[in-house]
């Protein structure tokens, strides 16, 4: 061994598992044993205890057997989807921490130690940041980097309350009773916003850290979609935030139909070319009964998608 090379932590393999590593994956056979191979240098160099699963998508280019050649842990999960391998290999692991990251080296396994200390001081959920840590070029697509992560991140903070800033990192860390207490269900990529939101109604304490994107290893397009994607996690953060999508709009089109009908009962007004009268009042008049019939649907909806 060189004096540079890491010097393995002995580590005590009777003792209960700490770390559970699940990567999904899907025909990732180009990139899969070097992910592997990173996160068993970090277990035996930081002295975590801990394990190494691969939840397999359907993968038909031999990825199963790379990982177990690797000395991985392969769960075949049937399900289609991001969302349900996820689902499938937290419920396979058997570590008291999760972390969990793409299997497309793109995500720096080697470094997952501010996430397990943040986990042993307390915290239930523990995102990575890329726009902190660093995006190296041609790793994120400029329409993802400089529009829907930051807007969806946005969206999250202001529907949710919620103290992150990089929604939809690939690299996350959490308590594993903690996160299945959640009932998490969706199949999709929106798993990654549906973790951030019920960990946030729920009140879980969660954290960021500084955490880096490289551009990933393989010579294939992603599987992400970013259009279709994208509107399913945007989807995902209205259907659970029912204030803004019905209260708010609604608060707002009551108080503009109200206005403009008390103006226009003095009488016709003229803006320019255009004369507002009484077809006008109508008009506003119903933008006000839309509104109150929209903030009258909170109550009915909010004890299924409380926000």
């Amino acid at each position: 061994m060189s004096a540079s090379a890491p010097v393995p932590v002995p580590v005590d393999e009777t003792a209960p598992i700490e770390l559970s590593i699940v990567m999904p994956c899907l025909n990732e056979s180009e990139t899969l044993a070097t992910c592997i191979r990173h996160a068993l240098t970090f277990l035996a160099t930081s002295g975590v205890v801990g394990e190494v699963i691969i939840a397999d998508n359907g993968s038909t280019d031999g990825s199963q057997q790379i990982a177990l050649d690797e000395g991985a842990r392969v769960v075949n999960v049937p399900e289609k989807g991001y969302g349900a391998a996820l689902i499938g290999g937290i419920a396979a692991a058997h570590g008291t921490y999760v972390a969990m990251g793409d299997a497309d080296d793109s995500y720096d396994f080697e470094g997952p130690g501010p996430f397990v200390d943040e986990l042993r001081k307390g915290a239930d959920l523990v995102m990575g940041n890329r726009f902190r840590g660093g995006i190296e070029p041609g790793a994120m697509p400029p329409l993802h980097k400089y529009l829907g992560n930051p807007v969806l991140s946005l969206v999250g903070r202001l529907f949710f309350n919620a103290p992150v800033k990089d929604f939809h990192c690939g690299l996350r860390a959490f308590r594993r009773d903690s996160i299945t207490a959640l009932s998490l269900r969706t199949t999709g990529m929106e798993f990654a916003s549906e973790m951030v939101v019920k960990a946030s109604l729920s009140g879980l304490h969660i954290v960021e850290v500084p955490t880096t994107l490289r551009k990933d290893g393989r010579s294939r397009p992603p599987h992400l979609r970013s259009w279709r994607d994208g509107w399913r996690h945007l989807r995902f953060l209205m259907l659970y935030s029912p204030r803004w999508v019905f209260f708010y709009p609604g608060l707002l089109l009551t108080a503009l139909g109200l206005i403009a009908t008390a103006v226009l009962l003095a009488g016709p007004v003229s803006i320019g070319e255009f004369g507002l009268d009484i077809g006008t009042m109508l008009y506003a008049a119903a933008i006000a009964v839309v509104g109150y019939l929209s903030r009258a649907v909170l109550p009915a909806v909010e004890g299924l998608c409380p926000a």
